[in-house]
């Protein structure tokens, strides 16, 4: 500051540091005040009012009755295959049949070529025509005997060897019979009939081709499949299930207690007729750990044919199971985690074993949850673990699911 002449001027130096810090301070705050606006006024919340923890729907896990489903690989089998093979040897004359056709017991399928069987039986009538005449003629030799032996002109002894004759005759006559009903079944093997009601498999021989009794494959299979067997396997422990869960007795009279069973088609279908479990090898197979069933099924309408494969779908009924919505579930690095909520009204992240239930839309948990836990059913992906939240009770347990569906091995 200084001063010139009658009046004065005054001079002010501040110092230039000071200011360009007290510039920086103001701009600093400005941004920092502009930012928090940005991200909607104060911490406390916008307008500077307090905000709160969020509501969530959360239900309370509760024991309900369902049932589970474990599907093991089958293949299915008519209840007869029936070789069809001839009895004699013959060329193939004529085919009658189809391959794929239905045919009924009895209904005529190949005719052979074989006219040997059909000298065969001129041969025996005319040698029962002979052995008659022989027994007509011993006969009236009985016949003149037998006065003379009453009259005591000839001796007993020539009446009985007469009758030794016809004796003999007669046993003739008697296998002559028996060579031509011989020769009418020869004759009748050279026209092969269905054994049982049944679909034709394949025909690998055609017409003119010789077929012989030792030939090796069979002129076609006959299947029946208006029932048929679903064989299937089921591991120690699931044997042990079915062994523990239907009463006392026998293994065939637990499996008469057993509930009817389904049958999974190659499509993913379920078959619309249900089975039963009839019979069992008690024995475990040493090589595979399991022990083999067969399942009875109906087959009215042909849909299922011999050779076929599916999942024969057994069911376990659970009094108690503890079933929650997928929705209330995330997955994190492979494993299935929810949030229970505290009495604190805290959720807290916690892992699960389940597996699905057949209509998708639900989790059976196998493991981490006990009756009584509350979960957060909707909204767990924005949960964090810790977060305090408002409980929106009145939500209901899910409906009772038909089943859970597990993968034999899983």
């Amino acid at each position: 500051m200084k001063f010139t002449g009658k009046s004065s001027t005054l001079t002010f130096s501040p110092p230039w540091p000071a200011v360009a810090g007290l510039a920086v301070s103001l701009l600093l705050a400005d941004c920092t005040g502009n930012d928090k606006q940005k991200e909607g006024g104060s911490p406390d919340g916008p307008g500077g009012a307090p905000q709160g923890p969020k509501a969530y729907a959360v239900m309370t896990v509760q024991p309900q009755r369902t049932t589970l489903f474990t599907d093991v690989p089958a293949t299915v089998q008519g209840t007869q295959n029936v070789d069809i093979r001839p009895k004699v040897d013959g060329y193939i004359e004529a085919i009658y049949v189809d391959e794929g056709a239905t045919v009924r017991k009895g209904q005529r399928m190949f005719r052979l070529n074989a006219p040997q069987y059909a000298q065969d039986v001129i041969t025996a009538q005319a040698a029962i025509r002979t052995a008659q005449a022989d027994v007509n003629t011993a006969q009236m030799a009985v016949e003149k005997v037998r006065p003379l032996v009453e009259k005591e002109i000839v001796s007993d002894y020539q009446l009985k060897t007469a009758q030794f004759t016809l004796e003999s005759k007669q046993a003739a006559l008697a296998q002559a019979n028996a060579t031509l009903a011989n020769a009418r079944t020869n004759l009748g093997y050279t026209l092969i009939t269905s054994p049982v009601d049944g679909v034709v498999g394949s025909i690998p021989y055609r017409i003119g081709n010789l077929i012989t009794a030792s030939t090796t494959s069979p002129l076609t299979t006959v299947t029946s499949i208006s029932r048929v067997y679903a064989y299937f396997a089921l591991n120690e422990k699931q044997l042990l299930t079915i062994t523990r869960t239907n009463g006392n007795g026998t293994l065939q009279q637990k499996l008469a207690r057993m509930p009817d069973v389904s049958l999974v088609l190659a499509d993913g279908s379920v078959y619309n007729h249900k089975g039963r479990v009839e019979t069992a090898v008690g024995q475990i197979n040493t090589e595979t750990g399991s022990s083999n069933f067969r399942a009875t099924f109906s087959n009215p309408e042909s849909l299922l044919r011999s050779g076929s494969s599916g999942l024969v779908r057994t069911p376990q009924p659970i009094d108690s199971a503890l079933v929650v919505p997928q929705r209330a579930t995330y997955e994190l690095q492979g494993k299935r985690f929810l949030y229970v909520v505290s009495r604190d009204s805290v959720a807290k992240s916690r892992e699960v074993l389940v597996a699905p239930t057949p209509d998708g839309q639900s989790f059976v948990v196998q493991k981490g949850l006990t009756a009584g836990d509350r979960v957060v059913t909707e909204g767990a992906s924005e949960l964090r673990d810790g977060t305090k939240i408002i409980p929106r009770t009145g939500i209901a347990n899910p409906p009772t699911t038909q089943g859970q569906k597990q993968v034999a091995g899983r």
